[in-house]
């Protein structure tokens, strides 16, 4: 139950950004350059405190800058304080946009701090009996706590706080809030530079302050203080005590205006909210957004009658409406699942500006029978969730017109949430929240709540999509996402159908296997050690390597010894026990990761079937999840016998693998037009033999395998924008080799240098950089203020257009295969980096390696050749 008096919230707006921006562990910055971290950590930190307290009013006050008047009083008054830096400086008039479209009050005035402003305020609440909450990192307002004002201090980065009342207060410290200002002025305070009593800290302090309430006080029984040194040091620093008692008392009698309805909690001007959030690239507050139906925009959306199939309309009078000729929306609700055969909750179809609802999984069927009959465009939202159910329906090939995922992806590929919700709240400015929303099936009115949804949701991606189609043609991205991303929609809803069989008896034993080793380990190493202990915790690993077997240790902190792989890899040589604990590490991961981590995700059909994830990468590769494939382990024993486990369906089949021959490169060597590079793939040479004998100055046939391999690291680095330091860190050379490595690597190819310095010049007048077919990345932190920033960017700039062209390159190869495939026992299986697998029927072997020759081979045409090596295996693991 609500208190009967009113609550106001005063936030100190300087202090909760200054926290936010630096509590967070990596800048946030928008493709426009601008940093946002500290604004999203301060309205993260507002969002909960109107959950938890639910104030009437609001109100946020700021610094301003110029000198108060405690800076007349003692001119070193904050002397010494670091400057603001401009990423966070840049911020706050930003924030300020943003409470002002949330309506919430602010209030500055210059020659006074926040502090006083939020002391005058919450004076005069409490005199017309208002309960006050002060939202603040700065210890100061502690004096501020009473019966009816409580003080909440941000005590890590913003997500912990501390709250004090009066009661709160006085049982932490033992004397009355009012009395902090005495035990300041007597310890001082650092961070405003106020002096205090020099020789008396916090401790000292308090004891004086628990005995005599204030300074006035102490000094009127100076003759009692004890010991003599304490009494000493005040009567030596009389001046400086009042001095800085005056420096730490809030001013509580500023002459401001204090009208309260003006800080009264409102409704916020959503419009204006949106436009800035949008701004920001704050999608996930947009997705939060709780717009009010009198603000929401849903009412310009065009609405749709909805005809229920089989009520409002026969089966046969809609299945009329799908002709073939117009494309239709599509949205199946189901529970897509990939453990078993979809199980449908509903579907709609948006044909003839009508929505058409049905909840009987037969008229689904009929569906899927007639776009297959009638070769219908669909598109949608996602549309390869619907695409995937109706693969276990029936087995057709797939049009699809459009999908606004994936549209808004190729657009703003950077951005973390493509869902339908977001898209509306940021482009359309439309809540999609429904009322009953995350309770649906638990009404009478399921029906009519799905009726509700397709009807908003059709409005939402028919106008998204006239929005986006303009954007695709006016941005020059229409030939990447008509050419490479529409086509690959049904290639990944089928391979995520498929599935990959996995030997779960193969893998049952090597998880024996793998626990035997673990056991033989844990002996050795409690042997070693001379005790057991728990060899996964760093707590106790720590003081068992550094303290008693005496190794050197990395730098201790308070939570103690660094133990990670980083620091043991350093002592790895030193002591017998450090590489059987890296050892154990690894078996105990790809125990716990690969062998229970993939049991349970067997389905009823025997088979692994992963999620394929068209719209997470920045750079346009494919991803994986539930589990991730591309991260089934390749380079190392024990790890790479995981991939033993997975086997074509039955002993008619067997895998084959075809993966591009340095794609990467002979991407560089197109784009860069690098003679060099090209004639060296086009005559089939060794690539990284042929650049060392290049950069060296040696025949090819003396280049010895350490040669090669320097050179293979450069040449891979030079893609990635690797600097001397990190070509020294890789080959284990001094910095001033590396820079004359990369150096002479330069002069002998020089259009690679020119090539690389262009893709950062671009991008720094652009903000993007460009793959081969068109697909943009925006990287906004190129032109970032802060050097380490901008050398990331200045790589990513360098990387992209490699990455992404290959990526590109592979997903058109993929195309052309599964269309090849069409009608055949054979399936493609999975797609890692720049290779693919594919389920072969051995009547179709020597077809299928022609089809994956011929169709990755010549994906795109290049100034050199492409290349795929192919791989015939009885598991995944035969295949390398």
């Amino acid at each position: 139950m609500k208190n009967s008096k009113e609550l106001i919230v005063i936030i100190d707006g300087n202090s909760l950004i200054n926290r936010a921006y630096y509590a967070m562990q990596r800048p946030m910055i928008t493709k426009d350059g601008m940093y946002t971290q500290g604004i999203y950590g301060f309205l993260n930190m507002l969002e909960k405190i109107k959950k938890d307290y639910d104030p009437d009013y609001m109100v946020v006050a700021f610094d301003v800058k110029a000198p108060t008047f405690r800076h007349k009083q003692y001119e070193e008054y904050k002397a010494g304080r670091r400057k603001m830096p401009p990423e966070l400086a840049m911020q706050i008039p930003v924030l300020k946009e943003v409470l002002d479209a949330m309506n919430i009050g602010m209030i500055e005035m210059e020659g006074f701090e926040a502090d006083d402003l939020i002391g005058t305020i919450s004076k005069r609440a409490e005199e017309q009996d208002k309960r006050v909450l002060i939202i603040t990192g700065d210890k100061d307002a502690l004096q501020l706590a009473g019966d009816n004002t409580g003080v909440l201090i941000t005590r890590k980065g913003i997500s912990q706080f501390d709250l004090y009342d009066r009661k709160a207060f006085v049982e932490k410290y033992g004397f009355e809030p009012i009395n902090f200002i005495d035990c300041k002025a007597l310890m001082g305070d650092q961070s405003d530079n106020i002096p205090g009593v020099p020789g008396i800290g916090e401790k000292g302090a308090t004891k004086l302050i628990c005995q005599y309430a204030t300074i006035e006080e102490i000094y009127e029984k100076i003759d009692e203080v004890e010991p003599n040194g304490t009494r000493t040091k005040l009567m030596d620093n009389y001046s400086i005590a009042f001095m800085s008692k005056r420096l730490a008392t809030i001013n509580r009698n500023v002459p401001i205006e204090t009208d309260f309805e003006k800080y009264r909690c409102v409704e916020a001007d959503y419009a204006k909210l949106i436009e800035i959030y949008k701004r920001l690239e704050f999608n996930s507050f947009l997705k939060r957004l709780d717009i009010p139906q009198e603000q929401s925009k849903n009412q310009e959306l065009e609405t749709y009658k909805v005809k229920v199939i089989g009520r409002d309309i026969s089966e046969d009078d809609f299945l009329k409406e799908i002709t073939g000729k117009e494309p239709v929306g599509l949205r199946i609700y189901s529970d897509h699942s990939h453990m078993k055969a979809p199980e449908l909750d509903a579907f709609a179809i948006f044909a003839g500006n009508t929505v058409f609802c049905g909840h009987d999984f037969s008229a689904l069927v009929k569906l899927a029978d007639r776009i297959d009959e009638t070769k219908t465009y669909i598109y949608g939202h996602g549309i390869k969730n619907e695409i995937y159910d109706l693969m276990h329906i029936k087995d057709m090939k797939f049009f699809v017109s459009f999908d606004t995922e994936i549209a808004g992806y190729v657009l703003e590929p950077s951005a973390s949430d493509h869902s339908l919700e977001t898209m509306a709240a940021e482009e359309l400015g439309v809540s999609m929240k429904q009322e009953n929303e995350g309770q649906i099936g638990m009404f009478e009115d399921f029906e009519e709540s799905i009726e509700d949804m397709a009807s908003l949701e059709f409005a939402v991606i028919n106008r998204l999509m006239e929005i986006q189609k303009e954007r695709l043609k006016a941005e020059e991205l229409t030939e990447v996402f008509e050419d490479a991303e529409l086509p690959l929609i049904e290639v990944m809803a089928s391979m995520e159908k498929v599935g990959f069989t996995l030997d779960q008896s193969y893998l049952k034993k090597l998880g024996d296997e793998f626990a035997k080793r673990e056991a033989e380990l844990t002996e050795r190493i409690y042997q070693l050690a001379g005790e057991e202990f728990n060899i996964k915790s760093p707590a106790q690993l720590g003081p068992i390597l550094f303290e008693k077997l005496g190794l050197k240790p990395a730098k201790k902190t308070k939570r103690g010894y660094a133990t990670g792989a980083e620091v043991l890899e350093k002592v790895k040589d030193k002591h017998e026990i450090v590489p059987l604990i890296l050892e154990y590490r690894k078996l105990t991961k790809l125990s716990g990761t690969y062998v229970d981590g993939l049991l349970p995700m067997v389905a009823e059909d025997g088979r692994i079937h992963a999620a394929f994830n068209q719209t997470v990468t920045a750079t346009g590769r494919i991803s994986s999840s539930s589990p991730n494939m591309q991260n089934i382990p390749i380079r190392e024993e024990p790890g790479r016998l995981i991939r033993g486990a997975f086997v074509p369906a039955n002993e008619n089949y067997v895998l084959v693998g075809a993966d591009y021959s340095q794609i990467e490169l002979r991407v560089l060597a197109h784009m860069s037009g690098d003679e060099a590079l090209i004639d060296s793939f086009n005559r089939g040479l060794d690539i990284h033999r042929a650049t060392a004998s290049r950069v060296m100055g040696i025949p090819e046939d003396e280049i010895t395998s350490q040669q090669r391999s320097d050179a293979k690291a450069v040449n891979f680095g030079v893609i990635y924008g690797m600097s001397s330091f990190g070509l020294s860190s890789e080959l284990g050379i001094t910095r001033k080799d590396a820079e004359k490595y990369i150096s002479d690597y330069f002069e002998k190819h020089i259009a690679v240098k020119e090539f690389m310095d262009e893709q950062v010049r671009y991008c720094k007048e652009h903000g993007y950089v460009k793959t081969i077919l068109g697909r943009k990345r925006h990287i906004k932190e190129i032109n970032a203020s802060a050097y380490m920033v901008r050398q990331l960017g200045e790589r990513l700039a360098m990387n992209t257009p490699i990455q992404g062209s290959a990526a590109d390159i592979i997903k058109l190869a993929m195309i052309r295969v599964y269309n090849a495939l069409r009608g055949m026992k054979s399936k493609l299986l999975l797609q890692v980096h720049d290779e693919l697998i594919i389920e072969t029927s051995r009547d179709e072997l020597d077809q299928v390696k022609e089809i994956l020759r011929d169709s990755m081979e010549n994906a795109m045409k290049l100034a050199v050749k492409l290349v795929v090596d192919l791989n015939t295996g009885e598991n995944w693991l035969d295949l390398k």
